[in-house]
């Protein structure tokens, strides 16, 4: 699979969806790969690097590549190789939905996203 598309529907408003998936503190309560990720500034910007970790310890290293904020949030890995985007739009005051989109340039996705992540996210995210 070289690229990956998931789309899933959050009842909390587009602010709190943004802000919730772009704040590192928050990452290991919805991707089960991660333990631990870290952003050299954050509220980020365009060329912050975010690292991640899973059960290993070596570090995953991603910049960001595209911000702006309600509306698009990309990262891309180091090599410039694979990139994630999540899209966010407004349904309503309190809905909002969110896109997963991951490719990679060269090669196959080695641990593509499913579905149940994102709907773990929502879980997370509405329960509160």
């Amino acid at each position: 699979m070289k690229e990956n598309k998931i789309t899933v529907i959050i009842n909390k408003s587009i602010e709190d969806v943004f802000k919730f998936t772009t704040n590192p503190k928050n990452t290991h309560l919805w991707i089960p790969s991660v333990e631990e990720e870290i952003a050299e500034e954050y509220p980020p910007k365009i060329n912050t690097q975010y690292k991640n970790r899973g059960k290993e310890p070596d570090w995953d290293f991603y910049k960001v590549v595209e911000f702006d904020k309600n509306k698009v949030f990309t990262l891309t890995d180091l090599d410039e190789n694979y990139s994630v985007s999540y899209t966010y739009k407004k349904l309503g005051d309190s809905q909002t939905e969110m896109e997963y989109f991951e490719w990679m340039k060269e090669g196959e996705l080695s641990n593509p996203f499913t579905k149940d992540i994102l709907l773990k996210l929502k879980s997370v995210m509405e329960s509160h």
